[in-house]
């Protein structure tokens, strides 16, 4: 199932959240941490250029 972009924003958040308070942390928890992070971020940005697509043919049509 694909993730929303709210979805994958508050796992970013929630990561991101972790990773601050956390006093101590194992490197290998921080890679995957650092790479679910990216591939989060990869998604968000994804989805955001999609719509910007999908608005801007919209708006042409209606213009």
């Amino acid at each position: 199932m694909k993730q929303t972009y709210e979805q994958s924003a508050a796992e970013l958040e929630k990561i991101v959240s972790e990773l601050e308070n956390a006093k101590e942390i194992n490197i290998d928890e921080l890679k995957a941490k650092v790479k679910r992070a990216g591939e989060l971020l990869t998604l968000c940005q994804r989805q955001l250029h999609d719509t910007d697509a999908e608005l801007e043919k919209i708006l042409e049509q209606i213009a």
